[in-house]
């Protein structure tokens, strides 16, 4: 541990009768002032995966370089638990986030959710139930090339790009969807690409690749926020592949992807609040 510019933490809460465990990073070098905290999702498709995936992703960066608090869960997968067991895991995680905000020395109006894939599109999903049921308020979101629709898109429907492609696509979500998939009885939570309403989610930040299945569900969500009325936009890379990022990150073009994201995510520390009611 004293190896990291930061503090790593396991808790565990419970969601009914289950308990999830909870990843925490805080860095070790710390004002005094209250900071961010971020709910970041791992990816997997929803079945794969782990809270310690954080470590190689683009959230370990937003704690040691911008001092972030990061709480990441470890939530049931599709294999064992299909829908909406993850969800429920990760609201609980966001929730305890805020009733916890002042012990962790993070900002109640600034908390934020992120991920990528399937962690994107969790977080976006977070996004719909936290302001629907107005437990919590989100400050900002940063759903990375999120897994965000269980329908064809032209991006989707026929992709044989390298990492992922239709065939995993279609099997992932019938495995997190069960009997569900392929119907019209598809909830919004699970796949929030239905969601017609986008009214009032918090700002968004998100980066895709051009030759991947989620290209399309990327661009239309940001799309669709701006419709919306949300501060929303997303950066387009040519010719990457799902998760190219965290293939090739000594990459000029990956490294310059990282810090358009940063600059982002520094923007929305600067300039993005949403107070929590009483």
């Amino acid at each position: 541990m004293g190896k990291h510019p930061f503090a790593i933490e396991k808790r565990s809460i419970p969601v009914g009768e289950h308990r999830v465990k909870l990843l925490i990073l805080r860095p070790l070098a710390r004002s005094a002032e209250k900071v961010p905290g971020v709910l970041w999702v791992h990816g997997g498709g929803y079945q794969s995966g782990s809270a310690k995936d954080v470590f190689v992703t683009r959230a370990l960066s937003l704690v040691v370089k911008f001092g972030a608090v990061l709480v990441s869960p470890d939530y049931r997968l599709s294999k064992k638990h299909p829908y909406p067991a993850g969800l429920r895991d990760c609201y609980a995680a966001l929730l305890y986030l805020k009733e916890h905000a002042e012990e962790l020395k993070v900002r109640a109006d600034q908390l934020m959710v992120g991920g990528e894939s399937a962690g994107g599109g969790m977080a976006a999903a977070l996004c719909l139930l936290a302001r629907d049921r107005g437990e919590v308020n989100i400050a900002f979101q940063m759903p990375l090339y999120p897994m965000l629709d269980d329908r064809d898109t032209p991006s989707s429907a026929d992709n044989h790009a390298r990492n992922w492609n239709t065939e995993k696509n279609k099997k992932a979500w019938k495995r997190y969807l069960r009997e569900a998939y392929g119907t019209d009885f598809v909830s919004s939570y699970a796949a929030p690409a239905r969601r017609e309403d986008l009214r009032g989610l918090p700002p968004c930040y998100t980066f895709v690749g051009e030759i991947e299945p989620f290209y399309c569900e990327t661009v239309e969500y940001v799309r669709r926020l701006r419709e919306a009325g949300v501060e929303a936009s997303c950066d387009v890379y040519p010719d990457w592949f799902h998760a190219y990022d965290l293939f090739f990150p000594a990459k000029k073009v990956v490294r310059e992807a990282v810090s358009r994201f940063e600059a982002h995510y520094r923007y929305a520390a600067e300039h993005y609040f949403a107070p929590q009611d009483p």
